[in-house]
């Protein structure tokens, strides 16, 4: 399977607006196993929106669940618990977009976490991190859970205003390529995130799990 795993150094870094613009350059299909909270729209209806994508080009959740908690939580509010055996990637002629939900150590039930999700799926896992005060030690700390876990990094997305010295940190002591920096956009749309242009190729990078 090709494609990759967008997860984030926290809850609310940009990892939707991430995984549109991805496919805003990808032919690919874009798949959220587990959407908590449903308003004022889940992630795939954002993704769809911002991407202009088919709607066959987006792949139904494993759950939805109404409050926008961690997983664990939701679902638990929900009076269920979080099956790992329903969270199989569903078939797709074209790379996978995943989405995490929050960062890498989000409890998803009571002995799974999104790590353990992505190092199922075998996707290289693009890591999303904001560029302001903080990010390097969050960055950091996420890169070396992936590598602990023998996970395959494809790099690093930085949103927000431009922090030269915080990329150069994170590139230095994180050792893992930056794909893009997707500055404060006036207005998101398919347009304005496919002017954002990857620094490396991301077809090739998404090939590379194949």
């Amino acid at each position: 399977m090709q494609g990759f795993f967008v997860t984030g150094t926290d809850t609310d870094v940009g990892k939707t607006v991430v995984s549109a613009w991805l496919l805003s350059h990808l032919n690919a299909c874009y798949w959220k196993p587990v959407q908590a909270g449903t308003e004022p729209e889940t992630d795939s209806m954002t993704v769809r929106r911002l991407a202009e994508l088919p709607e066959d080009r987006i792949l139904p959740e494993a759950y939805i669940l109404k409050e926008p908690l961690s997983p664990h939580e939701a679902a638990k509010r929900e009076g269920i618990s979080i099956d790992m055996a329903r969270l199989h990637a569903p078939v797709c002629d074209r790379p996978l977009v995943v989405e995490g939900a929050g960062g890498l150590m989000v409890p998803l039930n009571d002995n799974a976490f999104v790590i353990d999700l992505a190092a199922e799926l075998h996707l290289p896992v693009i890591l999303v991190a904001r560029s302001t005060l903080g990010t390097i030690n969050h960055t950091l700390l996420s890169l070396e859970a992936l590598r602990r876990r023998g996970l395959e990094i494809a790099g690093v997305v930085i949103n927000g205003p431009e922090m030269p010295h915080n990329r150069v940190a994170i590139e230095r002591y994180g050792r893992a390529p930056i794909l893009a920096e997707i500055p404060k956009l006036e207005r998101l749309s398919r347009a304005t995130l496919r002017g954002i242009e990857p620094e490396l190729d991301l077809g090739e990078l998404a090939r590379s799990a194949s």
